[in-house]
């Protein structure tokens, strides 16, 4: 069973399986998928500010803080006992794009260390990478009334028209980012 668990699962499988939270929660008492809104309830209860936007019975909600909490136990889980001992399997066209952007260690798996590891890490590279790239999340989050999780998952399930709108801007600003952005960011940084 373990082997079973510590190997990728294709998107037939893994695709339903993320799907099925959403009629699951909506028949377990009408509650809403997503994972941005947590951020929200973490303040409301820990900072308690006079601040129009936190002030809400957060206890309500506090489900969601035990899912999120869920979630990172589930990784820290998952990270030591399932892991997949064979080597990450990269494109050999992203792995080709990826070089011409500067990026050629691939040996962590997932996060190419000339970008992620903590050797590479300059002062610079880190604020714009993890400063803004974290301000630039939490403001179209806010903005958008939401995270990609929240909208593409639950709010296209239940026909929602600006969560269709939010997705289609996710995707475009995702490629974006892709084509445009991380090219620029890439150079500023120095890579």
């Amino acid at each position: 069973m373990i082997q079973v668990l510590s190997q990728p699962w294709p998107w037939y499988v893994a695709g339903p399986l993320i799907g099925l939270t959403v009629p699951t929660l909506l028949l377990l008492g009408n509650k809403a998928f997503g994972i941005s809104s947590s951020l929200r309830h973490i303040c409301a209860a820990c900072v308690p500010a006079n601040i129009d936007f936190f002030r809400y019975d957060w206890r309500k909600e506090s489900w969601n803080l035990w899912f999120v909490g869920g979630i990172a136990i589930g990784g820290l889980i998952g990270n030591q006992l399932l892991t997949n001992p064979a080597a990450l399997t990269i494109a050999p066209a992203t792995q080709e794009a990826l070089q011409q952007l500067g990026v050629h260690d691939f040996s962590s798996g997932l996060l190419p260390l000339d970008l992620f590891g903590w050797a590479s890490m300059t002062v610079g590279k880190a604020l714009v990478f993890l400063v803004l790239g974290g301000f630039l999340v939490g403001f179209g989050t806010r903005y958008a009334g939401g995270c990609t999780s929240g909208h593409a998952i639950m709010g296209l399930s239940n026909l929602q028209w600006p969560s269709l709108i939010a997705t289609v801007c996710f995707m475009i600003g995702g490629f974006a980012m892709t084509h445009l952005g991380l090219p620029f960011l890439m150079r500023l940084a120095g890579l």
